[in-house]
This record gives structure tokens, C-alpha cells and sequence, in this order.
């Protein structure tokens, strides 16, 4: 991996592979790290032997839980690799991978194409700005159809081509299917650069590699799709690389086509589409190939970008070894011998023994030592004696550091943006089965929340139980068993129940005076601005007084924790969001003046603002449904009971299944998996992913208040 000596910024990717759950993403990477020699055996997900799948919780389910990074060389290259999830319970793991990533490979089933998990992914790597492949994936099953995932790509990930980009093969199958059911069933796949057909000689799992002329019946498609791929590429060959020799009819030198076909991959104008079968171990050395050669390494990305953490002023640090250091902490693990954080470091060096400063927390932190880690604990640690630009690091020794934080230089001072996670729609009580064990779970939820943004406890102020939210049902039930199996904790875990929200109607700014506290005089004066967005904001309390005003910090910082606390825990019980408060004047007495008259004075403006003008609101979640074409009235009048607003209704290309697409309120779908099943003969299949969050009916405020 990166060394001290020689280390060529210019040879490393970091690389994510991103999918909708069952589209074979597992698979695919076993096969990327099997052939780079990264492990001599091959493993399996429905044996639990993979590599990136190695919790326990992950093998039994057959699904990707954890984002797992794994190093592996390719043709002379460093690749990061990180395995990510596919449930949308999990996309956390997804959102803070793509932050750190500097490309991607999209996997689809060549089946069902895109599919709904597939769709948020993308949406994800869009927000990011990630160059990636798209690798169309089981050309080897039943009904798998090459050019009807590629149009799904088109018309639903890429509608606007000349802004978004467009999907171009690069290389695409011969044949598709099995030997049962395919008179041309999937064989090889043809380089469409090269003009070459390769097959994999299945008795050594793929490794041996044919290179052969592309069979007859196939030579007319593969003129075909390597048309419209200059077509593509001529359409932004400012340089003229290929241009002037296509239009003479002539054939470009592959060497210029690969050139432009990585520029315009960089630039996000084309995704450079694979196809293959990681079951039958097909096609993955071209697409390996294809990282290497089209994916970006960190050099090839924008320098980064943050603020200075005292004047906000743009701050930029370039991939450069020779920059000031900064790093970003996009992961946190707990580990029985110390924790261990996972960083991205963007420019400098990260050396074992340094003190990074961490801005957001205002606190220096020692850097014990640093790793690069396998994805299987039993293969242990390689320790590294630094961690240059563009690598990705593990850091033992870390205290106040968490997800999300920036590490850089005291003298050099940088800011970060954090990354921004899905609120929690789902909440479940948990306690101890044994009274003694209160003490160990409280810490056991602390580490859990240490490791997973989207992993929230609180207290619920009604019933004192301890509540913890999370993305899904699945997602809190693998939360309980890591606790049983990791802690060692037997304990008792409630209805999962929906998590709502609040939120202030409108915005109001009081002016609060405290002169006693009982029977004491006392006095405290504060002036709060309470706003509401009606977008999307992280709920914040902020401290605007102005620099000149003598009141003493530790004053104002009780005040500030006080509201913090109110917003988190709501007026009905239930957190706030989209609010803001903003302490913009504050009077204080020398003789006077406590902490606690201050906080007093919180108090008071917090319910002076929330008093009256409060909305409860309710997570509204995107549900897809694929259903034959018989048991969509079933389907549709299902939904329409559950308050469901359906968005659209497709028939697929294949003409025999129909996808209903309607966003629906989380309450109503707790059993909605079970009743999908049973209205369409177990035929019909579901997912569903948070949409957004709306003003609750009244029926539910009453039901909640027990009314």
C-alpha cells in the first residue's frame, strides 16, 4: 500500500462499489480482490465466506451491513476498495463512503436494471460529484437483457444526458442467460475499444483470460454499440483525438480512444459502461482494467474545500504531500482494544505520534499510530509509518474525535464540510434485563451512536424508558444483536414505533428578563431569535452576541446547552427540526448573575416560543412495488387505504410486470412487507427508502395524545 518512499499519487484509487441490495455488488467485489491476488480463495455470500461481508450479522443475513475498506493492487495501482451496503436501512455507510471516494463502480442487475435502492445511490455519488463505471451485472440469469437495463439507466438516472452525463458501453456481452433457458447463452464479452471477444476459462474460475476474434454473429452488434460510442465520444473531443480519424471512416488508435474516454469520465460527460457475471466469473478483469485506466486517482480531483475555523474565510488544500495536512474522519469503529477511526486524507502527511488538531471540537488529539486495515479482523493490521495525501488511513488513540470531524495542522487550520446523514424514522424502547446491567448498556448505546450517525438514543421524557431511533426496523433489530452478541448484554426491546418530529410554525424572537430563582433575587436577560425553515436544516443553537458584550462565556454556553437540549427533546416528546436559535443580546449582573439564571432564562424563551406553535410532523417514506401486471388493482387499492399518494405506475419493458412507485406514511407500513406478499401470491416484491417528513394529520396528534 502507500509507503513513505516512491509513493505515486498518481497510481491510487479510491474506489466504492454501490448497488441495490441482491444486485450481486458482494460478489462482484470478492472477484475484484480474487483476481488482484488480494486473497487466495474465493469466497462466497450464501456461505458467509466473503471478505467484505465478515461480521457475523452480515453472514447470516447474506447482506452487506458495514462499508468495509480493502486494499488490493492492480496493473502497477493502489486501490482502496470499499465494499458498501445495499439496504436502504444501511445508507449511511454509503453516504460517508461516497464523501471520502474519488470514483465509483454502480452495479445493476442485468434482470431488473435500476431499481429503487439503485436510484438513491446514484443520487448520492451525484450529490458528490464521483466519476464512476456502470457494471451491468448476472448477464448469466433468466431474462437478463443487456440494452433494457441500459435504457433503464438512461431514462431514469440520466434523462438529461447533456447535463448529467450519459451511459456509454464500453464493452457489452455475448449472448445472455443460461444454457437452460438461452438458445444464446451469456459467454464472453467484447472489448468494443479493442475489437477483441474474451472468454474465461471457467475450470480456474475466471483467472485465464482468452482473447479471440469476436464470433460472427456477434460482429454486427458489437459495429453497432462501438458506433454510438464514438458517437458519444467525438461529441466533447475538443483536442481532436478521434474526430478527424472517424469521420475519414478510418479506425482511432486505441491508445487516444482510452484517452478521452477517461477525460470524459472524469468530467462526468459519460459513464463508461461493463457487463459480466461475477458468478460465472466473467468479465471482472475488464472492469478492473477499466478502474485503473478511467476512474480517477486523487490527483485528478478538485482540491478540497473548507472554511477557516475563525474567520470562515474559503479555505483550499490541494492533494499534495507537500501541503499543510487535513484529513477527514468519515468512519468510527469500537474496538475492545481502542477504537478505531477511519480517515481520508486530502493533503499532506499523517504521521504515528502527531497532535492533529481537531477545529470542530477546538481540541488536540494524539495520533498513536496508524493502520491500513483488511476487512477481515482475523487478518489483522498493517501498520503504516505515514499516510500521504489521497490515502485512507486507520488511526488508533483518538478521544474526541468522531464521525465527521476534520484532523489538520494547529498552524494550519482547516474546517471541513461534515457529512450530512438521513434523520431516523423508526424508534424502539431498550433496557436491561437485569437492573445491574442499566450502567453497561447506556455505554454500550454510547459506542454504538459513536459508530453510526444515523443511531440515535434518548430518553423519553414521558415514560423515563430509553428510546433508540434508527433507519428501519432491520437496522435497530442488528443494533439489538450486536449489543447481546458484542457486549454480552440480555435485553428487552419494544414495538419498533414510528419517530416523529416537530416543528415551529412560525418564527418569533423574545426578550427574556429573570430576576429570581424562588425566593432569591437573581437576574439573567436574554434575547433569542427563534427561526423555522420550511427546507431541510440541521437544528442548531448558536451564539450571535455580539464580540463587544461583556457577559461571560460560561453565561451564554449554559444558555446555548440549555436550548440545544429543549430542540432535542421537543415540546410533545418528539425532537425538532428545521429550527434554529440565535442568542443575539445578553445583560448580565456582577452581583447578580448565575449559570443557573441563565439557564432559567433558556427556559422560558424555549417555551415562550414553542408555546401554541408547534406542528407534529411524520416520516413519509418512498415505496416501489414490482408486481406482476394481474395484482397491480390489488396493489394500488392497498396503498390507497394507507394514505398512500402514488407517484407513478410503469409497465416494464419486458411487458409482464408493472413497478408502482407512491410515497406512504411510515405508520402505516410496519407489516406492509407481509400484506405485499399475500396480495400478489408472494409474486410481487418491495422496498422502501425515507422520502421526506409532512404535517401529521390531526387523527394522529389525538392518537398520540391518547385522545
Amino acid at each position: 500500500m502507500a509507503k513513505d518512499k516512491g509513493f505515486d499519487l498518481t497510481r491510487v484509487r479510491n474506489l466504492g462499489v454501490i448497488a441495490h441490495i441482491d444486485a450481486g455488488k458482494t460478489t462482484t467485489t470478492e472477484h475484484l480482490l480474487f483476481y488482484a491476488a488480494a486473497k487466495h480463495k474465493l469466497g462466497g455470500v450464501d456461505e458467509g465466506t466473503t471478505d467484505t461481508d465478515y461480521d457475523p450479522e452480515e453472514q447470516a443475513r447474506g447482506i452487506t451491513i458495514y462499508s468495509a475498506c480493502v486494499p488490493f493492487e492492480w496493473a502497477g495501482h493502489t486501490i482502496n476498495l470499499i465494499d458498501t451496503p445495499g439496504h436502504v436501512d444501511f445508507t449511511a455507510e454509503v453516504e460517508r463512503s461516497l464523501r471520502v471516494l474519488d470514483g465509483a463502480v454502480v452495479v445493476f442487475d442485468g434482470q431488473k436494471g435500476v431499481e429503487a435502492q439503485s436510484e438513491t445511490v446514484w443520487r448520492q455519488a451525484n450529490r458528490y460529484g464521483v466519476p464512476r463505471l456502470v457494471f451491468v451485472n448476472k448477464m448469466d440469469v433468466v431474462g437478463a437483457n443487456f440494452a433494457r437495463t441500459l435504457e433503464s439507466v438512461n431514462s431514469r438516472l440520466t434523462p438529461n444526458p447533456e447535463e448529467q452525463g450519459r451511459p456509454v458501453p464500453i464493452v457489452i456481452p455475448i449472448g445472455s442467460g443460461g444454457p437452460a433457458d438461452s438458445r444464446t447463452p451469456f459467454g464472453g464479452v467484447i472489448d468494443l475499444i479493442e475489437m477483441k471477444a474474451k472468454f474465461f476459462d471457467a475450470g480456474d474460475l475466471g483467472k485465464t483470460v482468452r482473447v479471440a476474434d469476436i464470433p460472427e454473429d456477434s460482429l454486427l452488434e458489437a459495429q453497432e454499440y462501438r458506433e454510438k460510442l464514438f458517437d458519444a465520444l467525438t461529441a466533447h473531443d475538443e483536442k481532436d483525438l478521434i474526430t478527424s480519424v472517424v469521420l475519414d471512416g478510418k479506425d482511432p488508435d486505441p491508445v487516444k480512444v482510452r484517452q478521452l474516454v477517461r477525460e470524459q469520465c472524469l468530467a462526468r460527460k459519460i459513464y463508461p459502461v461493463l457487463a459480466g457475471s461475477g458468478r460465472e466469473h466473467i468479465g471482472i478483469q475488464p472492469l478492473l482494467d477499466a478502474v485503473t485506466l478511467y476512474l480517477p486517482s486523487p490527483f485528478d480531483r478538485p482540491p478540497v474545500t473548507g472554511t477557516d475555523p475563525k474567520g470562515k474565510k474559503e479555505q483550499k488544500r490541494k492533494p499534495d504531500p507537500k501541503e499543510p495536512f487535513c484529513g477527514l474522519v468519515f468512519k468510527a469503529a469500537w474496538h475492545p482494544s481502542g477504537n478505531r477511526f477511519f480517515v481520508r486524507v486530502y493533503s499532506g502527511v499523517m504521521k504515528p505520534n502527531m497532535r492533529a488538531f481537531n477545529p470542530g471540537k477546538d481540541a488536540k488529539e494524539n495520533v498513536a499510530k496508524l493502520f491500513h486495515v483488511h476487512a477481515d479482523p482475523a487478518r489483522g493490521l498493517e501498520e503504516v509509518e505515514s499516510g500521504p495525501a489521497g490515502d485512507i488511513v486507520c488511526v488508533v488513540g483518538l478521544k474526541d474525535t468522531v464521525t465527521g470531524d476534520t484532523l489538520c495542522e494547529t498552524a494550519h487550520p482547516i474546517l471541513l464540510e461534515a457529512i450530512t446523514f438521513a434523520e431516523a424514522v423508526v424508534s424502539q424502547s431498550i433496557e436491561p434485563e437485569s437492573g445491574g446491567d442499566k450502567d453497561k448498556l447506556a455505554l454500550a448505546l454510547e459506542v454504538l451512536q459513536l459508530e453510526d450517525p444515523t443511531f440515535k438514543v434518548r430518553a423519553d421524557k414521558d415514560t423515563g424508558q430509553t428510546l433508540m431511533s434508527g433507519m428501519g426496523t432491520l437496522h435497530l433489530e442488528v443494533k439489538r444483536h450486536r449489543l447481546e452478541r458484542d457486549f454480552r448484554l440480555k435485553v428487552r426491546a419494544g414495538k419498533p414505533r414510528v419517530s416523529y418530529r416537530e416543528m415551529l410554525k412560525d418564527p418569533r424572537t423574545l426578550d427574556i428578563k429573570v430576576d429570581r430563582l424562588g425566593d432569591k433575587p437573581a437576574f439573567a436577560e436574554l434575547k433569542v431569535s427563534f427561526t423555522n425553515f420550511k427546507t431541510e436544516r440541521p437544528v442548531g443553537v448558536f451564539n450571535a452576541v455580539p464580540a463587544e458584550n461583556p457577559t461571560p462565556i460560561a453565561f451564554l454556553a449554559a444558555a446555548e446547552k440549555t436550548l440545544a437540549d429543549l430542540l432535542q427533546t421537543g415540546e410533545m416528546g418528539y425532537p425538532m427540526m428545521n429550527a434554529q436559535a440565535r442568542i443575539i443580546d445578553a445583560k448580565f449582573d456582577p452581583q447578580l448573575s448565575t449559570e443557573d439564571a441563565f439557564i432559567n432564562a433558556a427556559v422560558r424563551a424555549y417555551r415562550q416560543a414553542t408555546e401554541g406553535n408547534v406542528q407534529l410532523l411524520e416520516p413519509i417514506m418512498k415505496v416501489t412495488v414490482s408486481t406482476p401486471l394481474s395484482f397491480v388493482g390489488n396493489i394500488t387499492g392497498d396503498m390507497a387505504r394507507r394514505r398512500a399518494q402514488i407517484e407513478s405506475q410503469d409497465t416494464g419493458s419486458a411487458g409482464d410486470m408493472a413497478e408502482v412507485v407512491a410515497t406512504v406514511p411510515l405508520s402505516e407500513l410496519f407489516t406492509y412487507a407481509n400484506e405485499v406478499r399475500s396480495l400478489s401470491q408472494g409474486r410481487a416484491a418491495m422496498s422502501m427508502e425515507p422520502h421526506s417528513y409532512a404535517e401529521a394529520p390531526a387523527s394522529v396528534l389525538k392518537q398520540l395524545l391518547g385522545e
